[in-house]
């Protein structure tokens, strides 16, 4: 009977990868690119994020694609890539390579498959893992009911749910920082 053995992927793998992944569990997950709507929604935060920024002159605004780098995790997790994050710390010296640590803020805007009892469950597990490894704040941000759902570290279950006509925010990890629900679906 032969064996075959699988060897563990590393952060040094996922530098090697064409397209968004994660490193989980020493597999690199490849994730699907996005249609331009989800795209248009996390711009949309980088922007308004990225004017907060300039405005206080401290953290860091990053899109989609980026890597964070964190100490694996009970789940296996190394890495994240949200759809869009803000980050107070220190920044890797090499610009080339992931960030070290958790984002502060992070948000994951779903795609058509992030729906059902399944893709519940596993954003569920990636927002604690987000939690573990630092975050304070993650976005839940669901096109097709047009919502806001903002979890706290320190209240992980317990979404405060934002709809049009309302303005979400990302306390306290993005301190006075507020984005209208219209304009984080603005077309």
């Amino acid at each position: 009977m032969m064996t075959q053995t699988t060897t563990r992927a590393t952060l040094d793998d996922l530098y090697d990868v064409e397209g968004k992944a994660e490193l989980i569990g020493g597999r690199i997950i490849h994730y699907m690119a996005t249609g331009l709507r989800l795209n248009r929604i996390a711009l949309n935060i980088c922007i308004s994020l990225n004017g907060y920024r300039k405005l206080n002159r401290n953290g860091e605004v990053v899109s989609d694609g980026i890597g964070f780098a964190v100490a694996e995790l009970p789940s296996g997790r190394e890495s994240f890539s949200p759809d869009a994050a803000y980050y107070m710390g220190v920044l890797p010296a090499n610009p080339m390579r992931f960030i070290e640590g958790a984002p502060t803020f992070a948000v994951e805007v779903r795609s058509e498959n992030d729906y059902g009892p399944f893709a519940e469950r596993a954003m569920a597990e990636k927002r604690e893992d987000y939690f573990l490894a630092g975050t304070l704040v993650v976005w839940d941000v669901d096109p097709e009911a047009e919502t806001v759902s903002v979890y706290r570290h320190d209240a992980p279950y317990r979404p405060v749910n934002y709809r049009k006509g309302e303005d979400a925010e990302a306390e306290p990890a993005v301190a006075g920082w507020k984005m209208a629900v219209d304009e984080v679906f603005a077309a």
